[in-house]
Parts: C-alpha cells; structure tokens; sequence
C-alpha cells in the first residue's frame, strides 16, 4: 500500500502563490486516482474535508469553483509525486491541505472513497 507526504506549505501574503508537493511510497503512485483535499481553520476534526481538486491515471482534473483558474494539479509518475500549483492566493485559502489517493482509474469529490492520506500541511495567506 502506498504512503503519503506533504510538503511545501508555509505562509504567504494574499495574491503569492506556493506549490504543494505529494510524495508517495512503497507503492507506485500510477496506479491511484489522486486528489487535494482541505480543512478550513475552526473546522472541527471530524467535519468532512473541502474537496480542492482531483487527478485521474490518465491525468484529466477537477477543481473545485473556489480555485478553478488559480490552481493546478499534476502528478508525475516517474517521480512518484503529484502537485498543487497555487496562485493568487486569498486569505480564504488558509487551511491544512492533505492529499488523498485511491486505487481506482477514477476519483471522485468524496473523500470517503479515498483509502490513503498524507500527515497535512498547513498553508497560511495574510494580507
């Protein structure tokens, strides 16, 4: 089963931008359906998580209307990674971010289909 590791959050002024990074292990990355997945600050730890954006094995995405036009998800099998380019952040984009994968050609917005999660990591924008 694979394994997952966020990276690349921190804090940024609003309109910056910052590219998360999802490493995985111990198992190839190509074979799951991916996605980034968020908890807004004061969300509780068992409240649902806010669906960013997903990935399918043939690369297609997804985003949410919140950051369509400012992010952009990839992945790239032969580094056993996937991506979250952000830009022209907003404040409202403060959260913990986690990435997601299911092995699955096809992913979805609910992130109960999704059996393997990252540690988070926590993205900050202030104006």
């Amino acid at each position: 089963q694979i394994q997952l590791a966020e990276s690349g959050g921190g804090s940024v002024e609003t309109g910056g931008s910052l590219t998360l990074t999802c490493a995985g292990s111990g198992a190839q990355i190509s074979v799951y359906a991916l996605a980034w997945f968020r908890r807004l600050p004061g969300a509780t730890p068992g409240a649902e998580r806010e669906v960013v954006a997903n990935i399918d094995r043939s690369s297609r995405t997804w985003y949410a209307d919140s950051v369509k036009g400012r992010f952009t998800i990839s992945r790239d099998n032969a580094k056993n990674s996937m991506y979250l380019q952000m830009t022209t952040l907003k404040a409202e984009d403060t959260a913990i971010y986690y990435c997601a994968a299911v092995h699955s050609p096809v992913p979805t917005q609910d992130e109960s289909w999704y059996d393997y999660w990252g540690q988070g990591t926590q993205v900050t924008v202030s104006s």
